[in-house]
């Protein structure tokens, strides 16, 4: 019953701006294989153009790296970490560059951990901040709000998760979307429990775009370790996502060694044996949110122009329909844009020289929601 409301929701949601924070899976059927949505034979005359322009390839050899940008993004890495070791030395907070193992295959993953100065008297609570861009890393774009955790006593570990930017190519291409990459942000947890000032029992996680998406991941999964999350303009579903922003986007990710192809196709996963959909309903969060077992805020912005409101809409709705005693959800209707352009960066304005924050009431009300969501439960 659950799965068909889930489905007549993601069809159906209404366009309407409303707020729940007052008020205290996965779907589709099952494909034949072979049968996976394949069309009659093409027996017009072929536009080589167009052809070349709908072209996804599917084998992990075409995956694009970073090419050329990647000593620009290594020389950008360098400079975000410079950034907070002067910050640091003036005591805003303590930072260190850490790397711990991810639980799938035991590989290296870079971070950032933080950490208030002053860590007598109880142990702290901390939170998993994961950063977005699927292609990005952490860096200082949200410096103010970050000094703002410590300042409130979280401590804090930021994962550059398998194929961040910053750390040339091979990382790059190892980019595992809804896949390993969630696995590298939960395993963060393992290095917390290895501080002796961490209180294992108050830790939170959040994210914003591809960090909500994997935030939200984490949240559904059975072996969630965070009493709390919070996801912000959130990627939720990957099938809807990639007919949505069309075959340049899909290029990106359709490669990749655990996805092999489209969803209508068949042959995909590591092994290459399963049917495509499949593979990304499994990455999409939305068809796992009956999962939810503590605490989630959302947020989105009916402006945006990276995770449009249409895709975001879906997780929302899904939520609230599903799990009202537990998810905090606000739309904010056209929100001022942040410097990046569009909502999808409404509650991140930051002052790229400055490093402070540009409010806009909006910004203001999102980030106030967020700290009380979580002074509510993780009690730092």
């Amino acid at each position: 019953m659950k799965r068909l409301l889930l489905l007549a929701l993601l069809g159906a949601a209404p366009l309407t701006a409303q707020d729940t924070t007052a008020r205290s899976g996965r779907g589709g059927a099952q494909r034949t294989p072979g049968r996976a949505g394949g069309p009659s034979p093409f027996r017009g005359t072929m536009d080589s153009t167009r052809a070349r322009q709908l072209y996804v390839p599917r084998d992990f050899d075409d995956l694009r790296g970073c090419g050329a940008q990647c000593d620009t993004q290594i020389k950008a890495k360098r400079r975000t970490d410079s950034i907070y070791a002067a910050k640091a030395a003036t005591g805003v907070f303590e930072f260190q560059k850490i790397k711990y193992k991810s639980r799938p295959d035991g590989l290296e993953v870079p971070a950032y951990l933080f950490a208030p100065v002053n860590k007598s008297g109880p142990k702290h609570a901390a939170l998993v901040w994961v950063h977005g861009g699927v292609h990005g890393d952490w860096n200082a774009d949200l410096y103010p709000f970050l000094v703002e955790a410590v300042k409130r006593g979280y401590v804090v570990v930021t994962p550059d998760y398998r194929g961040s930017t910053g750390y040339g190519d091979e990382w790059y291409r190892r980019i595992d979307y809804g896949g390993k990459e969630v696995d590298d942000v939960l395993s963060a947890v393992d290095y917390l429990a290895t501080l002796p000032y961490v209180d294992r029992n108050r830790l939170g996680i959040m994210g914003w775009s591809h960090g909500g998406f994997i935030t939200s991941h984490i949240l559904f999964r059975n072996d969630n370790p965070f009493k709390a999350g919070a996801a912000i303009v959130p990627v939720t579903n990957l099938v809807f996502r990639l007919s949505d922003h069309g075959p340049g986007y899909a290029r990106d990710y359709a490669p990749e060694e655990g996805i092999h192809g489209m969803p209508w196709e068949v042959g995909c996963g590591e092994k290459r044996d399963r049917d495509c959909i499949d593979v990304y309903l499994e990455r999409s969060p939305v068809f796992h949110a009956e999962n939810l077992k503590v605490p989630m805020l959302v947020h989105v912005a009916t402006n945006d122009c990276d995770v449009f409101f249409r895709e975001d809409q879906q997780m929302v709705y899904t939520l609230r329909a599903l799990k009202p005693n537990l998810a905090e959800t606000k739309i904010y209707k056209d929100p001022p844009p942040g410097r990046a352009g569009c909502g999808h960066t409404f509650s991140r304005r930051v002052n790229p020289e400055t490093l402070e924050r540009e409010d806009s009431p909006e910004q203001i009300d999102s980030w106030n929601r967020t700290w009380a969501f979580f002074q509510r439960n993780l009690k730092p």
